[in-house]
C-alpha cells in the first residue's frame, strides 16, 4: 500500500491553503490537527487507486487521512468472521461503524400492506440487523421501505407501514439499534418508492414513536425532491440521526454540484452533530490516485469553520 506519496500531497496541499495539514507520525500515530471536524464516513472503494483492494488497508488509509467513521452498505452480507475483523481494526483506529443495509428491497409492497406473514418476515430480518450490528459495533441500519401500491389510498399505506414499523422497533430497541430510514427521490434514481421526502418521513417517525426509528436524510436525494435543505433539517431535526452526501448534479463529492457543501457542514457543526455524515457518492473522473486526493481536497475545503 503506497499511502505516504498520498499523504505527502495531502499535507502540502492543506498546509498551503491553511486547512490544516493531514500528517503522520511512527506507527499508526496522527496529529492531532489531522481529524475532520464531523464524523465523515468514506465507503469500501473509495480509496482503491491509493490504499489497494484489502478492505483493512483501505481503512487504515482512511484514519491516516483523519477519517473517523466508515460506511458500508453491504457489510451485513459478509461472512460473520470478515464482519469481526473489520470491527476489532475499526475500533483500534477509532472508527466508528455508520449504516449497513438492513432493509432495502425497492421493487416489494411489503411496508405498505397489512400482511402479518410479511410482517413476521420484516421482524425477522430486523433480528438478523440487530444480531449483525452486535457485531459491527453498530449503531445505525437503514430501511428502505420499499414500492408504493398504486392500487391503495396512500393513507392507509401510511398507516400500515407505522404499524409495520412499529413492530420493527420493538425488535431494535433492547439493543439500542437504530433504523434510519431513507427517502429517495423518485425523479432522477427511484421511481415509484414509497417513501421519498423528508417531511413524509418525520410524520411516520413521530407516529411510530419509537427511539429505534428516525430518518436517514441524504441530501443528494432530498435536493432533488424538495431542496431547502437546511430548513428542512431544521424542521425534522428531532427525528434525524444519520446524514449522507452528494453533490448534485452527478453525485459525486461536495464541490462538484449547486449544493453549499460549506454551510451545510458549518450548520451541522453549529448544531453540535456528533453522528456520522456518510459519503454516499462517487469520485469525480475516479480512475487515479489523483482524483481521490482531489475527494479529499474538497472535504477539507468544505470542513472549515
Amino acid at each position: 500500500m503506497q499511502r505516504r506519496t498520498f499523504l505527502k500531497s495531502a499535507v502540502t496541499a492543506a498546509a498551503a491553503t491553511s486547512l490544516g495539514a493531514v500528517t503522520q507520525a511512527k506507527g499508526d500515530e496522527k496529529s492531532p490537527s489531522s481529524a475532520f471536524n464531523l464524523k465523515y464516513a468514506p465507503h469500501p472503494g473509495m480509496f482503491k487507486f491509493s490504499a489497494g483492494e484489502d478492505y483493512l488497508d483501505q481503512l487504515r488509509f482512511a484514519a491516516d487521512l483523519g477519517f473517523t467513521a466508515w460506511e458500508d452498505n453491504g457489510m451485513g452480507g459478509q461472512p460473520v468472521e470478515f464482519q469481526e475483523k473489520a470491527a476489532k481494526e475499526m475500533h483500534r483506529l477509532g472508527i466508528t461503524m455508520g449504516v449497513f443495509v438492513a432493509i432495502a428491497e425497492f421493487g416489494k409492497k411489503d411496508f405498505v400492506g397489512n400482511d402479518k406473514a410479511v410482517r413476521d418476515r420484516l421482524v425477522d430480518r430486523m433480528k438478523w440487523a440487530v444480531e449483525t450490528a452486535k457485531r459491527l459495533n453498530a449503531q445505525w441500519c437503514t430501511v428502505v421501505p420499499g414500492a408504493y401500491e398504486p392500487r391503495l389510498a396512500w393513507e392507509y399505506q401510511t398507516a400500515n407501514a407505522i404499524e409495520n414499523l412499529k413492530w420493527c422497533a420493538d425488535v431494535c430497541e433492547p439493543s439500542g439499534l437504530i433504523m434510519v430510514l431513507e427517502p429517495l427521490n423518485w425523479l432522477t434514481n427511484h421511481p415509484g418508492l414509497f417513501l421519498k421526502g423528508i417531511p413524509q418521513a418525520f410524520q411516520i417517525c413521530r407516529a411510530v414513536g419509537s427511539p429505534s426509528c428516525k430518518i436517514l436524510d441524504d441530501l443528494y436525494h432530498q435536493q432533488i425532491t424538495e431542496g431547502n435543505l437546511i430548513p428542512n433539517m431544521q424542521m425534522a431535526w428531532e427525528e434525524i440521526a444519520y446524514i449522507q452526501v452528494g453533490d448534485n448534479p452527478g453525485r459525486n463529492q461536495p464541490t462538484t454540484g449547486e449544493i453549499n457543501y460549506n454551510n451545510i457542514f458549518k450548520w451541522l457543526h453549529q448544531r453540535r452533530f456528533k453522528g456520522v455524515i456518510g459519503m454516499e457518492h462517487g469520485i469525480v473522473n475516479h480512475n487515479s490516485k489523483q482524483a481521490e486526493k482531489a475527494l479529499v481536497d474538497a472535504y477539507r475545503q468544505c470542513d472549515t469553520f
